[in-house]
């Protein structure tokens, strides 16, 4: 849950990767870099201190989601299952959303969109969001974050009723190409710099000594002032939507749309 008693601060959920990407019991063999992505988000965004984060991963119990087959609108409110209600709690309290995709095929995670597409345009409404992408290679997942965007925005003329969510992103990204590089094991970002000291002596009679290499590491505080832009605006956005519907009921002009698709009709 996210604490109700946080006032004044922004409210956040996080899509975790793990939704976002193959299971860890099924992935690839390289490196598993979703979590650390997942940790570095979190520890960027509660470090601003007007900031609580939540992360939501379906791979844990309490949210652990099935492939689509009836989304969380769908059933009697008596009777909509543990998971999917507990994740509609969360994604509610939210002042703000992150979604944290690899790319596939040049495009978002499937799991990612099987966990939006769970929930109805009404629980995301009036709400910003930003767009963390990642990959092992050199294009950051942007391809994947450029796919995504439509669907936060609902900006295409011709968009699936599922794109409709209307949380919209700020403009800032984050891609973080090489995250295997890029990332540690606990989620700080670092760079390695890799020293080759060729000690091989070719002067007849003395002993050749082979070829040493020195890695060293180090923080990359680079990567706080990349990410502070998409921050920033997410933050400010967050607390300005969040005060302007404590004054003014958004959904008075534009409610809910409860019965039929019909109801987005223009008139006849």
């Amino acid at each position: 849950r996210l604490p109700l008693a946080a006032v004044g601060k922004a409210r956040i959920c996080l899509f975790a990767p793990p939704s976002a990407g193959p299971s860890r019991e099924h992935a690839t063999p390289l490196v598993i870099v979703g979590p650390r992505v997942a940790t570095l988000v979190q520890n960027a965004l509660e470090r601003r201190g007007n900031i609580v984060t939540a992360v939501l991963d379906p791979l844990q119990d309490d949210y652990r989601l099935p492939l689509l087959e009836k989304p969380e609108f769908a059933y009697a409110r008596r009777q909509v299952p543990a998971p999917l209600a507990n994740m509609q709690r969360l994604l509610q309290e939210a002042d703000a959303y992150v979604a944290i995709t690899p790319e596939y095929n040049h495009a978002p995670s499937p799991g990612l969109l099987n966990t939006l597409n769970h929930f109805g345009s009404s629980t995301f409404s009036f709400k910003p969001s930003a767009i963390v992408s990642y990959s092992q290679g050199q294009w950051g997942g942007t391809r994947a974050a450029l796919a995504l965007r439509p669907i936060y925005t609902a900006a295409l003329a011709l968009r699936p009723i599922l794109s409709e969510l209307g949380c919209l992103p700020v403009s800032a990204m984050i891609h973080i190409p090489k995250a295997h590089e890029v990332l540690a094991a606990d989620g700080t970002t670092t760079t390695t710099t890799t020293v080759v000291n060729n000690n091989n002596n070719n002067n007849e009679g003395e002993e050749v000594v082979p070829r040493t290499t020195t890695t060293t590491t180090n923080p990359t505080p680079e990567w706080d002032a990349y990410m502070d832009r998409c921050w920033a605006q997410l933050e400010w956005w967050g607390t300005a939507a969040r005060h302007h519907r404590a004054q003014v009921d958004p959904w008075d002009k534009s409610p809910a749309l409860q019965t039929s698709p019909s109801q987005r009709n223009a008139p006849k």
